[in-house]
């Protein structure tokens, strides 16, 4: 008959403790009026409880600290944190101890450990202690995998590992918006908005440190939070910038292009990089938390083989006065030249000063030229700027745009500030 041999106790023992900071101490207020039977009891029972707040006792606030009873919650963009500690248990030294700590995700295993050198000897009562740190990256589930090597005295190698498992949360949601920068239906400027809501979707509240959006290498950005008062920026969200449970907040960025890119006609279209979000927090007792988003992207708007833009145009002007615009014409195409010619149609309102059907010559592709043009108006109140017509003679084809922008007409009379 076969006797399997016993199992061999291992000398070292290994302790795993996560890292957290405690939490503030929060009682359950049990009240009564006092016309009923306990009268008086309950109210001093919460007066005399060390962990209630004089003169607040009915409300969920505490002054104490207590530690964590479990491994609590790891959301993404924590850091987390553990404490490794090898223990000898034995009666003899033990030897070349050698305590691996890796991270399982899935998709990667990473490497922990602070050393990958050996311990040469370990005496009885005495330990091995290690701190890791790991910013999370992921969310899903998480193996912390605690492997130990080590000899006895006889030479014999032992090893055993241990595993700990659990669960990296998701802090917040975060969507996102893009807007043109519309003047007209037919006019449309570079500039680009982007509205972020940010939800916080976790159980406690967060300070907002920092929501900042760096903006890819064609655009500058401009961050519209906050308002100037008596020469002072003040956040659109108050002094203090916590997010309750559930709530969300919108962040707004106009991103413009770059000189260098904007000049340049066929280059911002299509599928455009605009940039990626970085958002700091910090929870409870200033535990901090850091997401980056991936790279976002939008589908830049068509604007046809050629664009009309508007470089200058007054906010308001006088009733039969002429003033003047400044329009810029831009070849769209990368490829052919075309030959345009500019015809002027007067409306009801608005009449064109100046020769039309003239000839404007050739422009290049991804070429621009500008134009100088006045005009006046019979009409007050908001009136459209329209009848602009470009022809390519090449092709024999009319370009039509209407509703180009508008001004405010008012009398001669009243004065313009």
């Amino acid at each position: 008959m076969e006797v399997n041999p016993p199992k061999q106790e291992h000398l070292l023992a290994l302790k795993v403790m996560r890292l957290t900071k405690p939490t503030l101490f929060t009682n359950i207020p049990v009240t009564c009026e006092e016309k009923d039977l306990p009268g008086d009891l309950f109210n001093q029972l919460m007066r005399d409880d060390p962990s209630t707040v004089n003169g607040a006792e009915i409300l969920m606030l505490g002054e104490m600290l207590t530690l964590p009873q479990n491994f609590g919650n790891i959301f993404l963009g924590e850091t987390f944190s553990s404490y490794i500690s090898v223990h000898n248990d034995s009666s003899q030294v033990v030897k070349d101890i050698l305590v691996k700590a890796d991270l399982q995700t899935s998709s990667q295993r990473l490497n922990l450990s602070a050393s990958s050198a050996a311990v040469a000897e370990l005496k009885p009562d005495c330990c091995i202690d290690d701190v890791i740190h790991h910013e999370v990256k992921e969310i899903g589930t998480h193996i912390l995998v605690c492997a130990v090597s080590y000899a006895t005295q006889s030479g014999e190698k032992m090893y055993f590992r241990k595993f700990f498992k659990f669960q990296v949360l998701k802090p917040l949601d975060v969507k996102t918006k893009f807007y043109n920068a519309e003047v007209s239906v037919r006019h449309l400027t570079d500039e680009v908005f982007l509205e972020a809501q940010i939800q916080n979707i976790t159980n406690s509240p967060m300070f907002m440190e920092k929501v900042s959006l760096e903006p890819s290498i064609m655009y500058n950005v401009a961050e519209l939070n906050a308002v100037n008062q008596a020469g002072e920026c003040i956040s659109t969200f108050g002094s203090r910038a916590y997010l309750q449970p559930m709530d969300t907040r919108q962040y707004l960025y106009c991103l413009k292009p770059k000189k260098e890119f904007a000049e340049k006609a066929g280059i911002i279209k299509g599928v455009t990089v605009i940039g990626k979000l970085d958002i700091v927090w910090k929870t409870n007792l200033g535990e901090r938390g850091r997401l980056q988003t991936s790279q976002l992207q939008r589908m830049a708007p068509g604007y046809g083989d050629v664009r009309l833009s508007l470089e200058a145009i007054p906010d308001t002007v006088n009733l039969e006065e002429p003033f003047h615009i400044t329009c810029k014409i831009t070849n769209c195409s990368s490829e052919r030249t075309m030959d345009l010619v500019l015809e002027m149609c007067n409306t009801n309102s608005i009449h064109w000063c100046g020769i039309s059907g003239r000839q404007l010559g050739k422009l290049h592709p991804s070429s621009s030229l500008c134009l100088a043009l006045t005009l006046l108006s019979s009409v007050q109140g908001l009136q459209s700027v329209s009848g602009l017509r470009l022809t390519d003679t090449f092709l024999k084809r009319t370009y039509e745009y209407d509703d180009i922008a508008q001004v405010c007409v008012v009398s001669s009379a009243v004065k313009m500030e």
